[in-house]
């Protein structure tokens, strides 16, 4: 499929990119900004992983209503339980009971045994989970931990390989990607669970990628094209690899968007932030990363051009 669609592409690209650096530097800040005061003003909606208390997942007898079973679940006095239905069949439910005070996991428990109880029989439980408060508190911190952990490697990795006026632009569409998925979430309050921050982890590490491919690209063309000017051999490089990205990036698409449709409940979450994540790394690497090298005072290594034009020369 992917030769057929070569075919209908031009073998160059001749887009100006830089043009409209700016409309892409101002539009990634608002992304991120709108992002950043929604996580500090409503924060997340966090997951059974996170806030602690029961969540139970069940498959119901023919002809009992979710009606029914809250009506049973309310006389435990448990306090707040949330029931809904899942999937399409209407027999799935899944009872979320929160975080109560002063509770511990004997506690919760208990809860869970007195609502199988009066739920009584013919019940198929598929999942039970039982987090406590310490428990849930830890992981957001690990979670924090983690995903600052790999963002930091990431820059230090690119700073290595490359030098730092590439690690800014890369740092710089690193957290434009993590903030921006992770304030979908908390924009739209979607439930935002441990397989959420395994997405995070995955657009941090898809987001490089893209990055690192077109500063190779940037690096091979100012040793090849001496007396380019910059924005010219920004240009120049984004357009030669183009094609590869817009492959690469539509195949990844297609099968997170796929997941995201079919992967059921217990994905969806992790298929938005990746789903998102790809379009926002093809995004930033185009017009925030490689944009930012016009102004961070990017500079030739003459020795290495003179080392590149000597092997031209070589028969």
């Amino acid at each position: 499929m992917m030769i057929s669609l070569l075919k209908f592409l031009p073998q160059e690209f001749t887009i100006d990119f830089m043009r409209r650096r700016w409309i892409g530097f101002i539009f990634s800040a608002a992304l991120t900004l709108a992002s950043l005061v929604s996580i500090a003003v409503q924060g997340f909606n966090f997951g059974i992983d996170f806030s602690g208390g029961v969540l139970i997942e069940a498959e119901v007898p023919e002809g009992v209503h979710v009606s029914d079973i809250r009506a049973k679940v309310s006389s435990l006095d448990l306090g707040e339980v949330a029931v809904t239905t899942l999937g399409e069949t209407g027999r799935e439910v899944s009872l979320r009971l929160g975080q109560p005070k002063d509770s511990d996991e004997k506690s919760e428990m208990r809860a869970v045994a007195k609502i199988k109880e009066v739920l009584g029989e013919g019940y198929t439980y598929k999942r039970v989970d039982v987090v406590g408060p310490k428990v849930g508190g830890e992981l957001i911190q690990d979670g924090v931990y983690a995903i600052l952990g790999a963002m930091a490697i990431i820059g230090i990795y690119i700073w290595i390989r490359f030098e730092w006026q590439y690690s800014i632009g890369a740092m710089l569409g690193l957290i434009h990607d993590v903030v921006t998925a992770a304030g979908i979430f908390s924009i739209f309050q979607i439930e935002f669970d441990l397989t959420v921050v395994a997405a995070l982890l995955t657009v941090a590490g898809y987001s490089i990628n893209d990055t690192v491919v077109q500063f190779d690209r940037v690096r091979e063309n100012l040793r090849r094209y001496k007396k380019m000017e910059l924005y010219d051999l920004l240009n120049r490089s984004l357009n030669e690899v183009f094609t590869r990205t817009l492959l690469t990036s539509t195949t990844t698409f297609l099968a997170a968007a796929s997941l995201l449709a079919f992967g059921g409940d217990v994905l969806r979450g992790f298929s938005l932030a990746v789903t998102w994540g790809v379009i926002a790394g093809t995004y930033s690497s185009f017009y925030m990363a490689l944009p930012t090298l016009l102004y961070t005072g990017l500079r030739r290594d003459d020795s290495e051009d003179a080392e590149v034009a000597k092997t031209d020369a070589m028969p």
